[in-house]
């Protein structure tokens, strides 16, 4: 899915909306071991209450990309620095057309291993660039600290 792309929630409704929220339950369910993904997965989760015709076609585009990548998928290999874990953070600044709302993304590695990662719309909308960036600095910091083991 092309991440500049920004569909609205106005246009023609899709015909069967129970399709349409099994296919997304599905995907999401996937993005367990795909985090590539995960992004595409959460942006046409937004609107499971009232698809509409392009976001259907959205769907049908993440399942063509699946399908010709059915050999990806998340693997586990010994590291050589086994104990340090880097974050990686990112936001959106005003990413949603319809609310406004930025959306804030982070990948956290233990050594060459992903680990956990997380791609969703911020609570509250941002008056600028450096505070949604700072908002999702501000959950990746949430996230390492919670992966940390405390000192004994």
């Amino acid at each position: 899915m092309v991440v500049s792309q920004h569909l609205s929630s106005n246009g023609a409704m899709f015909s069967d909306p129970t399709l349409y929220r099994s296919l997304v339950g599905a995907l999401q369910y996937l993005t367990i071991t795909r985090p590539d993904i995960a992004h595409a997965v959460n942006f046409v989760s937004q609107f499971l209450h009232s698809p509409t015709k392009d976001y259907f076609l959205a769907v049908k585009c993440i399942l063509r990309y699946v399908k010709g990548t059915l050999h990806f998928g998340l693997t586990f290999h010994p590291s050589v620095a086994p104990g340090a874990l880097v974050a990686y953070s990112d936001a959106d600044w005003a990413g949603c057309p319809d609310a406004r709302r930025s959306t804030s993304g982070y990948s956290i590695y233990l050594g060459d291993n992903l680990v956990s990662w997380s791609a969703k719309k911020q609570p509250t909308v941002s008056r600028s660039n450096y505070e949604s960036e700072y908002r999702a600095l501000a959950l990746t910091a949430t996230e390492i600290l919670w992966l940390t083991p405390s000192p004994s």
